[in-house]
């Protein structure tokens, strides 16, 4: 079904991908219609994203007598590389202002590829698909006004357990594919034999399938040009507007993209008008990732949803036209003009799908399967947490001082792409062009400088400090004892730790989660991008016991040196989530305190929530943020909505 990802890809053709017909079906409409906005290819590692991506650039139609380029993007390219800038070297030489043009420019008639598009800043993904939607960029900047062309193929590809998309952003591109390698072994079998043949004699394999990709590109160019002749019906736009309303998606952005692609669709299998056939195959490939109004949302579409969605919309359709099939669910021939998977295919499953969430009834939440902890005799009985109290929109909980910029949108850093906050005589992010001109300016008279002329020496080069967003590693350590269990409380915890997660989510943190029950701390969730499987795993979190938290802590201050040495430039927050009741007498509190004691030594900043609840509280949780030398903060302060300020996890300031 796919072949497995390697560093020769350059020259593997098209037609020799084994499978992956909807991947391949979703690139081939693009090329056919570029105004359908790109594609997003989500998939694990080695399933033949970028061997099918650059692949497709050699089927695309010549661009003034040279071939269509596939230009690739580095996920650490910055705006002006991206949209192009001014040319400052003709301005020093010969005071012109001159526009020196980008990546996007050079992508013009052809594929811009962007790997790991999920790693990319927010910002260059929103130029990046505005360019892709508009067909032109515009620039206003530097004293510079500029237009041109960049008509692309814009394909981003992604490996989901890195993190996701924000779902405004998914909502950007265009068509999205999930791609998974095939578990039948035969298919694995001719993937694993023609990369061997390929990787043994590549011009020999290519050319054994070169009229087939001489084929397949004279049928792309046939399809450009038969474009603007294929008729959308009302009827048929119709249907596209009743199954846009039908999912309930957002805008209309989601109205016209499945507009343009079933167009495309159409001129690709050589028809003059939109068929119903056509719809489908569209909203097959342009609804599931429009569908994430959640962060974690389950990507993909249920196909007997999307077979009742056609069913309501072809009555609001209203009867076919003349010219069109009556039959309401035409079956195309796979080996007829329309080419391609047949559009009633069944897909797989989304992978790593969430298993049902607890039921939210009175048993489910008050009296689920009780059954005696293992550990010490007498410790409270076990029992699986109720379902999560309703989700809100958390305050931001913040890092002081300034990080070195791990990519993300919480805690300030040292940036690339922030604003530029002041000049340096030092190397920076890039040029303080303001600042070097003043710097040369006092030196001009002893320089002897001409009319017209300004000379520089390197001494007058000064580089800009940046300050913007950057992104943590956010590490939870949930209390899950038997005192937090009693009166249905770690539920209102849950919840808390989901809207604290979804915060998270947006601004692109790495999590971790920790459990502390019984005997000892459990690293449930190892530091991941992947924040909906944090969520996952809490439906299924146990509670009972006692409150180990002094392992607890030690476990948080373990995960923290590990990642240190993996990502040192990711600053970790650590938020406990507990009532400070290390059960057991005098020795654990003391013993909890010592620990977070070790914890506050690595510099990590600390936020206690506090989740003691009732007439009498004993304010342990509070001691526990003091010995963390971070932020405390009560439970049913979480709520941005509730109270207004900014948590810093540290001991300089809490704002309430």
């Amino acid at each position: 079904m796919a072949q497995v990802g390697s560093g020769i890809d350059a020259g593997f053709p098209f037609s020799a991908v084994v499978g992956q017909d909807q991947l391949r079906l979703a690139l081939t409409l693009c090329a056919v219609h570029p105004g359908i906005g790109g594609v997003l290819v989500r998939g694990e590692k080695g399933t033949a994203k970028s061997t099918v991506v650059r692949a497709l650039a050699a089927l695309l139609p010549p661009v003034d007598d040279r071939p269509a380029r596939l230009v690739e993007l580095p996920v650490g390219a910055t705006e002006d590389r991206v949209v192009g800038s001014l040319d400052l070297e003709k301005v020093l030489r010969d005071g012109e202002r001159a526009f020196q043009p980008g990546l996007l420019a050079a992508a013009h008639d052809g594929i811009l590829y962007v790997d790991e598009v999920n790693l990319l800043h927010d910002h260059l993904v929103d130029v990046l698909l505005d360019a892709a939607a508009m067909g032109r960029v515009h620039i206003e900047r530097d004293g510079i006004s500029h237009s041109h062309p960049a008509r692309f193929v814009m394909v981003g590809t992604m490996n989901p357990e890195e993190g996701e998309l924000r779902p405004q952003l998914l909502d950007r591109f265009g068509l999205a594919v999930d791609v998974a390698a095939s578990r039948d072994v035969d298919t694995r079998m001719q993937v694993v034999r023609r990369r061997l043949d390929y990787e043994a004699d590549p011009a020999g394999f290519a050319a054994g399938f070169a009229e087939q990709d001489a084929a397949l590109a004279r049928r792309i160019a046939a399809a450009r040009d038969a474009l603007a002749g294929v008729r959308l019906s009302d009827t048929e736009l119709r249907r596209i507007a009743a199954l846009c309303a039908s999912f309930d998606v957002d805008g209309m952005r989601a109205d016209l993209v499945l507009a343009r692609t079933a167009t495309a669709h159409a001129a690709w299998r050589g028809a003059d008008a939109v068929a119903e056939e056509d719809v489908r195959v569209a909203a097959e490939l342009t609804l599931p990732h429009r569908r994430r109004r959640d962060p974690f949302d389950e990507p993909g579409l249920d196909p007997q949803q999307l077979e009742d969605a056609l069913r309501d919309a072809a009555e609001q359709a209203g009867p076919p036209e003349p010219d069109q099939d009556p039959d309401p669910d035409p079956e195309p021939d796979p080996d007829g003009p329309g080419g391609g998977p047949a559009p009633d295919e069944t897909p797989s499953p989304p992978a790593g799908q969430a298993p049902d969430a607890p039921a939210g009834d009175a048993e489910a939440t008050d009296g689920e399967t009780r059954r005696q902890a293992p550990g010490a005799p007498g410790s409270a009985p076990e029992r699986k947490v109720g379902a999560p109290a309703a989700q809100f929109r958390a305050r931001l909980l913040q890092i002081p001082g300034v990080g070195e910029g791990a990519p993300g949108r919480r805690s300030r850093a040292r940036t690339a792409q922030g604003r530029t906050v002041r000049q340096t005589a030092e190397r920076g992010h890039g040029l303080h062009l303001v600042g070097t001109l003043f710097a040369a300016a006092e030196h001009q008279a002893t320089r002897g400088r001409t009319a017209g002329r300004m000379k520089l020496a390197p001494s007058d080069i000064r580089g800009a400090h940046r300050e913007g967003r950057e992104g943590n590693l956010v590490l939870f350590v949930v209390d899950a004892s038997g005192s937090m269990a009693a009166r249905d409380r770690l539920s209102a915890v849950t919840g808390a730790v989901v809207s604290l997660l979804r915060d998270a989510y947006q601004r692109r943190d790495k999590v971790a989660v920790i459990t502390v029950r019984g005997s000892s701390a459990e690293l449930v969730l190892p530091p991941t991008s992947s924040v909906d499987v944090a969520v996952r795993r809490l439906a299924s979190l146990r509670t009972g016991g006692r409150s180990p938290l002094a392992q607890g802590f030690l476990e948080a201050r373990a995960v923290v040196l590990r990642e240190r040495v993996r990502d040192p430039r990711r600053r970790p927050l650590v938020v406990a989530l507990t009532d400070g009741r290390a059960t057991g007498g005098v020795e654990p509190v003391h013993r909890a305190r010592v620990a977070a004691g070790l914890l506050a030594d690595t510099s990590a900043a600390a936020v206690v929530v506090d989740c003691e609840t009732g007439m009498i509280r004993l304010g342990l949780a509070r001691e526990l943020a003091t010995a963390l030398r971070g932020a405390y903060v009560r439970l049913d302060e979480l709520s941005a909505e509730q109270v207004a300020g900014v948590v810093r996890a540290g001991t300089s300031t809490f704002a309430a």
